[in-house]
């Protein structure tokens, strides 16, 4: 009879040598290793994302009680002007009546604006052909003025003159309550 021991062959492996074993600490290793990577990078990841400054020009909320009927109040959103106007019924009403003139960025007043609350008007302040900020009150149109070109906007802040392409811009808010606006 051969020399074998008990229990060696083929299917049989020396002691410490289990491969389930060794499959269990390769992938503990790897798991490991790439935590220890995803922690020194996310310093690195996390330095990216915006500032708590910036994060908090993302939304504004305003009280639309400090604003009397006919006056414009400016604040600043997202680095730009913005227009919170309280529009006298005068205003409206020549808003409407332009609604089907011609124009080259044609909207109507009422998509200008949310419904039931047509004497609120809130704009991005900004002329849409270089960005100066107009002035309310200057033109043949009874709205918005830019200074710097001749751009003029009636009083649904529509271009109706000037070099300015597009009407301007109407920002995404919400009114919170009859009093309070949330911009952004």
């Amino acid at each position: 009879m051969a020399d074998t021991a008990v229990g060696a062959g083929p299917d049989h492996h020396a002691a410490g040598d289990d491969p389930n074993r060794r499959d269990f600490i390769h992938i503990a290793a790897s798991v490991a290793a790439l935590g220890a990577v995803g922690a020194l990078a996310w310093p690195f990841i996390d330095q990216m994302n915006p500032a708590g400054d910036t994060l908090a020009l993302a939304s504004i909320e305003f009280d639309l009680s400090k604003v009397v009927e006919g006056q414009q109040v400016t604040l600043k959103f997202r680095g730009k002007p913005l227009f919170v106007r309280h529009r006298t019924s005068a205003e409206i009403a020549a808003a409407i009546k332009d609604d089907h003139a011609s124009m080259r960025d044609p909207q109507t007043d009422e998509v200008r604006h949310k419904p039931g609350k047509a004497e609120w008007l809130i704009l991005l302040g900004s002329c849409t052909h270089l960005g100066c900020v107009p002035t309310f009150g200057g033109g043949e149109y009874g709205g918005w003025f830019c200074p710097c070109h001749g751009s003029v906007y009636d009083t649904s802040g529509r271009i109706r003159k000037g070099p300015a392409p597009k009407n301007l811009e109407v920002p995404e808010y919400a009114f919170l309550s009859e009093t309070k606006v949330k911009v952004g």
